[in-house]
């Protein structure tokens, strides 16, 4: 960006944008180099300006919830990231009698899961432990325990490049393996859920009973991105990378978790090329033993070293 688009861009968002922002701030792998600017958009209405002017001054731009399906490369990010929050979080129903929800992108999946146990609604208790936002649930089509969050999608509201706010119904939506199909330079800015009604006690007990599962068998102390590969078809990332004895791997201050093999934690002083590395040393053994090129289900951006 050059200076005249920076100043194009703090009269649209004001005090709501900050520049060469480091984004290891804004991730749960806690690396990263900085985003050139970074803005929280908190209404729809400054968010559909900001979008418009973005793609007419061809400028790239990122939309992150928490941060945690994404490595960020060393050099950070060249554009505008923007995180959504206040009232694009927002939590309203839209019908009691069928119980769809209304649920803003910016709206963390603790948040929402807290209202749900509060109300009773059911649905969703597999996405218990996940450090997410619902935008970014979307986005991956996130899932555990052989769920998926589509299965409960309604309809999604977006904005266009044109800064247009648009609406997609379920049977217009591409939902994929930790991916959702839609227009590039587009922003999901809520989702229409359809739940169900439960008692507390039993919402309570299996989001409880996943949270265990997750303690049981990931490393949550660590900074980390969650699962690194998808799975494979009718295998498993984790057990190939076990398998391979690649459990416990170090590179810099990156290493293969000693719990879970499909992840890759950050011991306290790494960098993002150290998580690189790791996974292109995994693929390159896994593929050499097994002759399966594992896909990475986390988003790496940013500029190349």
């Amino acid at each position: 960006m050059d200076s005249n688009q920076k100043n194009i861009l703090s009269k649209i968002a004001g005090s709501s944008i900050e520049f060469e922002c480091p984004m290891s701030q804004y991730t749960t792998f806690r690396v990263g180099g900085p985003a050139e600017a970074l803005y929280r958009a908190s209404d729809l209405i400054t968010l559909q300006k900001m979008v418009s002017i973005l793609n007419q001054e061809k400028i790239p731009y990122l939309i992150v919830g928490r941060g945690s399906n994404l490595l960020v490369r060393d050099k950070g990010i060249a554009g505008v990231v923007i995180v959504l929050e206040k009232s694009l979080g927002a939590i309203e129903v839209k019908d009691k009698n069928s119980l769809t929800i209304f649920v803003g992108a910016g709206c963390s999946i603790n948040t929402f899961l807290t209202m749900c146990l509060k109300s009773g609604w059911s649905g969703l208790e597999f996405l218990a432990g996940i450090p997410g936002t619902i935008g970014g649930a979307l986005a991956m089509n996130a899932g555990a325990f052989g769920q998926e969050i589509g299965n409960n999608v309604q309809k999604i509201d977006l904005i266009d490049r044109q800064g247009q706010l648009l609406t997609r119904d379920k049977n217009s939506l591409n939902f994929h393996y930790r991916k959702l199909m839609i227009d590039q330079g587009s922003v999901i800015i809520g989702c229409y859920f359809q739940l169900e009604g439960q008692s507390k006690l039993i919402i309570q007990k299996q989001i409880t009973n996943y949270l265990k599962k997750r303690k049981l068998t990931q490393p949550l102390d660590y900074p980390c991105a969650g699962s690194i590969f998808k799975n494979p078809a009718n295998d498993y990332a984790g057990r190939l990378i076990e398998e391979a004895g690649l459990k416990g791997t170090i590179l810099g201050g990156a290493m293969i978790s000693e719990k879970h093999a499909n992840f890759i934690i950050n011991t306290g002083n790494a960098l993002a090329k150290d998580v690189s590395s790791l996974i292109t040393l995994v693929q390159e053994a896994i593929e050499n033993r097994q002759g399966i090129k594992l896909q990475p289900e986390i988003v790496v951006v940013g500029k190349e070293v």
